[in-house]
């Protein structure tokens, strides 16, 4: 385990770097915000073209993890979604409260897991984690703008818009851009592999720093049942049920490994922009993007060390 507190110590240390800038060197929210375009449209896309182009996916059980990861946000966000009234009869939800309460318990933050896995695992981390966004992203875009659209929008918007929320997700077809490049088994020059690599280095620090940014602390000193029973259905479940589809599936080291990581970071911070702009309850969402980042250093290793007991 002191490896696993190594690789994750600078990561959430960086995330605390993006609190502390936010509030005193870089106060004003348009100079995050044109972080946040460079960070989301070029350099993260560009770390996962290369990282997946030049992987040896071959080597790796891609399909399993993709499979492990898939089946997981499936089965939880059906049973989400199967126990909807007792679940707002319990918490006293509202319908925008339930969206908030299902994208913080669903979604996952790909800088933390990129930056995790690369300090762990290095590229093929990074390419087992490209492999997820494949897998999760475009399913996790789809169920929760529909489940927005339901209960919190106060008019379902078309399938026009989700279609559009997907395409406009860089990760999404840049991952798809680096595997289709890897499959077909076009070499990448020396030089674009060397400039991706570069830009993918910055990609990890500010997008970890991005994250730390949008924390809302002072929400944290507010007991709300709602924000707790969302991490641990994020924190705990979710990991819980993907380790265990992964095992079934044959997974072991580095790619249950994976699993565990890509599972159990905290949800990712865009969905508190999705719940803003579709009628979720973005104030309950901040509070729970606060709170899961703050207790993932301790929970990741509790589902990594739950990955590590398969012999």
């Amino acid at each position: 385990m002191v490896a696993v507190a190594n690789a994750l110590l600078p990561v959430f240390l960086i995330i605390a770097c993006g609190v502390v800038l936010k509030r005193t060197l870089l106060p004003a929210d348009e100079a995050w915000l044109g972080l946040e375009r460079l960070t989301y449209f070029v350099l993260f896309p560009a770390l996962l073209v290369v990282t997946t182009a030049t992987a040896d996916l071959k080597d790796v059980p891609a399909g399993g993890v993709a499979a492990a990861l898939f089946l997981a946000v499936i089965t939880l966000s059906a049973a989400l979604f199967a126990g909807r009234v007792p679940l707002t009869r319990a918490l006293a939800l509202t319908g925008p409260a339930y969206s908030s309460v299902f994208q913080g318990a669903t979604r996952w933050n790909t800088y933390v897991a990129l930056a995790t896995a690369s300090a762990l695992y290095g590229n093929a981390g990074l390419a087992l984690v490209s492999v997820a966004i494949v897998a999760m992203i475009p399913v996790l875009n789809v169920i929760n703008v529909w489940i927005i659209a339901h209960y919190a929008a106060d008019a379902p918007p078309g399938a026009k818009i989700v279609i559009g929320h997907m395409l406009r997700n860089p990760f999404i077809w840049s991952s798809l851009l680096g595997i289709a490049i890897n499959v077909a088994g076009v070499p990448l020059p020396k030089v674009i592999v060397t400039f991706g690599e570069i830009l993918g280095r910055a990609s990890l620090a500010l997008g970890l720093l991005l994250v730390g940014a949008g924390l809302v602390l002072g929400d944290i000193v507010k007991p709300d049942a709602r924000v707790y029973v969302t991490a641990a259905l994020k924190l705990l479940v979710m990991p819980a049920i993907a380790i265990g589809i992964g095992i079934v599936l044959g997974l072991s080291g580095e790619a249950l490994a994976v699993v565990a990581i890509a599972s159990s970071v905290p949800s990712a911070p865009n969905s508190y922009v999705l719940a803003r702009q579709l009628g979720g309850d973005a104030p309950l969402l901040a509070r729970i993007l606060t709170f899961e980042t703050l207790i993932a250093l301790a929970t990741i290793p509790l589902a990594l060390a739950l990955a590590a007991l398969r012999p």
